[in-house]
């Protein structure tokens, strides 16, 4: 059964969603399918327990963002936000101090630790937050198992593992990332309620996120890719990659350490045909639509710079047009 593009805009749609790119392309599909089912599978890779509390980033900012609390300027955090807290601890010499979690966030993550502390699984957890901010999405954990993303990197003469918001946030990706590991995610399951909205939806969306760190790693939780690559529906992917280089980010760097190019052809090889229908490139790389499609995956080349809420909603009508051409 084939349907016209515009009736996807009123069906049930799922993002696999990591960080900041993916936060803001859901606030574009919402504009863009005002009417549709939309659940969001997100990644919790990026998470760390610092003071005692348990941190989601990836959850948060999509929280955030969808529910009017996000600082715009800077894509992560909460808006109005103030740092008394890290500035009393770093006077304990409490650290670490080079991650910076303000007063308002602080509250977020002390309500989490102590529901999960009661007993409560990360999905209950987020589905608790989400009640006072209200994205307008069901937001999803990817799993309720802890996983952890770790890099390998060689400093000071030896090769040693440190936590994925170490490589990011500390050394802002300065060292060469030799491996990525998703610690844990083997032996995770994915989350209540994920395999049944991937069975379920009628259209599968890969947002301009990290193909490693954000959408590689929920897809490294057994079960989730396989319900993808089985599902039936239009997979549609909109590249992080544009003139061969990440929107912003690290992209690049991950993708080196897994042994693919920096290009946006290569980022949709690495998922591949058996995963991917549809690819979105950006207008200057359109040369590579060729080779995308000579990889078995329909490509189109649209603009794909989100430099406001209507240019990310163009985007998303052109991910869903581009399944609805997939179904037909």
């Amino acid at each position: 059964m084939s349907y016209p593009p515009d009736k996807l805009l009123y069906m049930r749609i799922v993002v696999l969603a990591g960080g900041i790119g993916g936060a803001r392309f859901l606030r574009g599909l919402k504009q863009a399918a005002p009417d549709a089912d939309i659940t969001v599978i997100g990644n919790t890779g990026d998470d760390i327990h610092l003071f005692g509390l348990k941190v989601c980033p990836d959850l948060d900012t999509v929280m955030y963002t969808l529910g009017g609390g996000i600082n715009e300027e800077q894509g992560w955090g909460r808006k109005d936000e103030s740092f008394h807290v890290k500035e009393e601890l770093a006077a304990y010499g409490v650290g670490p101090e080079w991650f910076g979690l303000g007063d308002r966030d602080f509250a977020t993550h002390i309500v989490r630790t102590q529901m999960l502390g009661a007993g409560y699984p990360l999905s209950a957890v987020t589905e608790a937050l989400c009640a006072r901010w209200k994205p307008g999405v069901r937001l999803l954990p990817m799993s309720d198992d802890r996983v952890e993303t770790h890099v390998a990197v060689d400093m000071d003469g030896e090769r040693r593992a440190i936590h994925f918001q170490e490589y990011w946030v500390k050394l802002r990706a300065s060292v060469e990332a030799q491996a990525i590991v998703p610690v844990g995610a083997e032996q995770a399951k994915p989350a209540p309620g994920v395999l049944e909205a991937i069975a379920e939806a009628d259209v599968i969306l890969f947002p301009p996120s990290n193909p490693v760190v954000s959408v590689g790693t929920i897809l490294a939780v057994p079960g989730i890719r396989e319900a993808i690559a089985e599902a039936g529906v239009p997979v549609v992917g909109l590249s992080p990659i544009v003139g061969d280089a990440p929107v912003r980010g690290m992209a690049d760097k991950v993708l080196a350490a897994v042994g693919v190019e920096s290009t946006a052809a290569a980022v949709a090889t690495h998922y591949g045909s058996g995963l991917l229908d549809g690819w979105l490139v950006d207008t200057v790389d359109a040369g590579a639509v060729g080779e995308v499609e000579a990889a078995g995956i329909r490509c189109r080349a649209v603009p794909l710079m989100m430099t406001d809420v209507d240019a990310t909603a163009e985007m998303a009508r052109q991910a869903l047009a581009l399944a609805g051409e997939v179904r037909a």
